[in-house]
């Protein structure tokens, strides 16, 4: 029998410690054997050509799923994605290529039929061939009753990057505030969902109304007049401190 383990990614965690636990939470209703992996798969030294590393971090990834005794690891950073469909010890599969096939928590199906938003759709750059994914965004969306569109010719395998890939941000800040306008202007409407958290401070960055799809599952309706999360990665202090409270409500949850 397949054992799963779930990689909620760096960024994620944070931003939303709430969110990390309820999906955790929904996951293991669906597999009760299910373990958690809160580590960097080493995508940011790779980004900035710190190959030894990245190789040393990768490994020691790859170490803790091995100890969860795990053939199959799913993801819901983009980066991961990309970065650990290259081990063939165990099989990777997306959060959002999931959620269509094991569902929704019931509770919240069509809890959104009332609202008056319109989202843009924003698709992460790293996965423009990965339609199941793009698919299944559009699937949790439509399931929890939200209306959205996309932005027209650059979206899926045409999406232009948010302004945050490469390490661009530390690297030359007045180009990565150039990308990030550009993206925002593709889009047709005032506010946006994106499945990447690092993408939604890039928006929120540049004065963009946005959300995570994790916010608008697990978190309050939103309507026209709502006003978007705060920009938490935009402090590191603060993003630090949300991942220990990540893992303080992970092991809660997994005990």
């Amino acid at each position: 029998m397949s054992r799963k383990a779930f990689l909620p990614g760096c960024a994620l965690p944070s931003y939303n410690p709430q969110a990390v636990e309820a999906t955790i939470r929904h996951l293991k209703n669906i597999y009760p054997d299910l373990s958690v992996v809160q580590k960097c798969c080493g995508k940011p030294t790779i980004a900035v050509g710190q190959a030894e590393k990245f190789a040393e971090r990768f490994a020691g990834l790859v170490e803790d799923i091995k100890y969860c005794e795990a053939d199959e690891v799913i993801v819901a950073c983009q980066s991961c994605m990309k970065t650990l469909k290259g081990c063939e010890d165990y099989k990777t599969t997306s959060l959002w290529e999931l959620l269509p096939l094991i569902g929704l928590p019931k509770e919240l199906v069509g809890k959104a039929r009332d609202s008056d938003v319109v989202f843009s759709v924003h698709d992460s750059c790293s996965v423009r061939d990965y339609t199941g994914i793009h698919n299944g965004i559009r699937w949790t969306l439509a399931a929890l009753g939200y209306k959205f569109v996309d932005p027209p010719g650059r979206a899926r395998d045409m999406a232009r990057c948010c302004g945050f890939g490469g390490m661009i941000v530390p690297v030359s800040p007045d180009i990565a505030q150039r990308v990030m306008r550009r993206r925002v202007d593709d889009f047709p409407t005032s506010k946006s969902v994106v499945y990447c958290a690092a993408c939604r401070s890039s928006f929120m960055t540049v004065g963009a109304d946005s959300w995570h799809i994790l916010d608008l599952l697990f978190g309050d309706v939103v309507y026209e007049n709502t006003p978007p999360p705060a920009n938490v990665l935009a402090s590191p202090l603060k993003a630090w401190g949300n991942r220990h409270k990540s893992k303080r409500l992970i092991n809660t949850v997994m005990k």
